[in-house]
């Protein structure tokens, strides 16, 4: 999911000024599943396109049931959730993406999920616990996604190299490779500043075994912390990687023209590839992040969310319910090229045979979650400083991670 850039303490303004309290739904309180009433649903950008065709299926399904989808898109998502929130009028359900959980949670306004209905064993591990707040859980995962390596292939062989990297040293090595031999003009693509440089950079820091929170505390100023941002720094140090992108740049047009032959990405690139780049099919791939101490993603996507205050619970769990069985997230992968987060939708179809799909399921099984926190906003904002000092210069990555460490420590808790 993209998130905004707005932040938990708005949220939180918004909910003093306002107070949290109503609900957004139609109908009496307490509404049966099987009773007559309207179910209303936000989603967000092509999420919010597609669910009313399959709102639809369900409806003739279940007749007694009217669902009533509002798209929403990703650049006014989080403003739109924070003032409805505050104004009671959330939707039954809600599409959440990852990095909202936890500001929403401490706000009070969602309905904790029932794990007797959900099996947490049924999803990938990072997807679930990214919903977990204080133990209690608030959303069930709907699609994922991770950061995995997408690479030329044949300019890779060109270079001498006919296998994807499986470590830091392989990594860098082929990104020389490429630049000195296939004549590219960089050897990959990271994001050097900002916002949500953090996408890119946390991949590495993951991979080194770091963690965002440790014992309830931020654990940026780790040896972890310190030794990714270093490999993440030597990229643009030794003129692999750009040390200045624009807003809004499109690594995948680069991609094809030659001029970028690696970047870290999710599984939305596949299809971006293929529609926009069709002249390099048969010469790219995904394969997995190459590992520092270990090959770890972080894990996206978004999750399906009950307003505390619907008079619908019912209703909105069964639809849940409906969306994240095996065989309706297939169908919804189909439909949107968004990975399913019940695992066992990877049984069948391209998800089981396309070895690039494999990529992405191999990287989710290992991947981390964004712990849920009110302030990720902010958090990321200060973690995106620190990955700019380094990028350009301006400060080592002892003294970022310092900083980094030091700026977050009152946003956590």
């Amino acid at each position: 999911m993209h998130r905004t850039a707005r932040t938990a303490s708005v949220a939180v303004a918004l909910a003093a000024t306002f107070g949290i309290s109503a609900c957004g739904s139609s109908g009496g309180a307490g509404v049966a599943a099987d009773k007559k009433q309207t179910l209303t649903v936000w989603a967000m950008g092509t999420e919010g396109e597609k669910l009313g065709e399959v709102a639809a299926a369900y409806q003739k399904k279940n007749p007694n049931i009217t669902v009533k989808v509002t798209p929403v898109g990703w650049d006014v998502a989080h403003q739109k959730l924070v003032s409805a929130a505050a104004a009671g009028n959330l939707p039954d359900v809600t599409q959440m993406g990852s990095t909202f959980m936890g500001e929403f949670a401490e706000l009070g306004v969602l309905e904790p999920v029932d794990t007797k209905v959900f099996k947490k064993d049924d999803f990938f591990p990072a997807a679930w616990e990214g919903n977990v707040v204080d133990g209690e859980v608030y959303g069930v995962p709907w699609y994922v996604d991770a950061r995995v390596l997408y690479y030329r292939t044949d300019l890779a062989e060109k270079a001498g190299v006919r296998k994807a990297p499986a470590n830091w040293a392989e990594l860098s090595a082929l990104a020389s490779a490429y630049q000195d031999k296939a004549k590219t003009k960089w050897g990959v693509s990271l994001q050097p500043y900002n916002l949500d440089a953090w996408q890119n950079w946390l991949p590495f820091f993951y991979s080194a075994g770091g963690e965002l929170i440790k014992d309830g505390k931020p654990a940026l100023d780790s040896k972890a912390a310190v030794t990714s941002l270093t490999e993440y720094a030597s990229y643009f140090e030794k003129g692999l990687a750009k040390k200045s992108v624009q807003p809004g740049y499109d690594v995948i047009k680069d991609f094809g023209n030659d001029s970028v032959p690696m970047f870290l990405s999710g599984p939305w690139q596949t299809t971006n590839i293929a529609e926009n780049q069709p002249q390099l099919k048969g010469k790219w791939a995904a394969a997995a992040l190459p590992s520092g101490t270990s090959s770890t993603s972080w894990a996206g996507g978004s999750s399906l969310v009950v307003s505390k205050d619907s008079k619908h619970k019912a209703a909105a769990t069964e639809f849940i319910k409906y969306l994240t069985e095996p065989a309706n997230q297939a169908d919804w992968y189909v439909r949107t090229t968004d990975l399913p987060s019940n695992k066992a939708a990877w049984n069948e179809g391209k998800l089981a045979s396309d070895p690039n799909m494999k990529v992405f399921r191999t990287q989710m099984e290992s991947a981390k979650a964004i712990p849920a926190l009110a302030k990720w906003a902010e958090i990321g904002s200060k973690i995106d400083a620190a990955i700019e000092s380094v990028t350009q210069g301006k400060a080592t990555p002892e003294q970022a991670a310092k900083k980094m460490q030091a700026e977050t420590a009152e946003l956590v808790g």
